[in-house]
């Protein structure tokens, strides 16, 4: 029986969380669903499609029921999904900002954002720099948290995960200073 896109799509992840980013090829990938790498591109044109695929379906598999009323805490909301999503699966702090990044996918924390913003007043001018500002913090707190925990799990490294950065008390920080920005 021929694979689905969400057959493949499923595979992929499942891959990813398995053997990381390294580990998803589209040769291990083919070889895996029993099919010839090039019956993926059937699906998928390129590996790029692939993984804006995959950081988009990290995303939807992260999502959490939304409750804040006011604009700061309907941020920290976001920001938290987004962490949250990217740290579920194995190296997917690193697919989703680099597809973002790509501009191929992974929109939607940053979409969530920019509608938060508005609505809340923020100058036009400010509602991209200040959206792009919290998901870059988000992207590079997921990634250091997930790369030090994932070299002291293989042991690597010797690091207290303590040590790691406060992701609440620095997204405060950002809100805190656009809220000052705003007033």
């Amino acid at each position: 029986m021929p694979n689905r896109r969400e057959d493949v799509l499923a595979h992929a992840l499942s891959l990813l969380d398995r053997g990381g980013l390294a580990s998803l090829t589209m040769r291990r990938l083919g070889t895996e669903l029993e099919v010839q790498p090039s019956a993926i591109y059937h699906h998928f044109e390129s590996k790029q499609v692939l993984l804006a695929a995959v950081a988009d379906e990290i995303l939807a598999r992260g999502t959490r029921p939304r409750t804040a009323v006011a604009w700061p805490e309907q941020l920290r909301e976001i920001c938290a999904e987004l962490r949250h999503a990217m740290l579920a699966v194995t190296d997917g702090a690193d697919v989703v900002a680099t597809v973002w990044a790509f501009g191929l996918g992974a929109a939607g924390p940053v979409t969530d954002l920019e509608k938060v913003l508005t609505d809340a007043g923020v100058p036009d001018e400010l509602v991209a720099v200040a959206s792009r500002t919290l998901v870059h913090y988000v992207f590079g707190h997921a990634f250091e948290e997930q790369t030090a925990r994932q070299a002291v799990r293989l042991g690597a490294v010797e690091r207290s995960l303590e040590s790691l950065p406060d992701f609440d008390l620095g997204l405060d920080l950002v809100i805190d200073g656009l809220r000052a920005r705003v007033a």
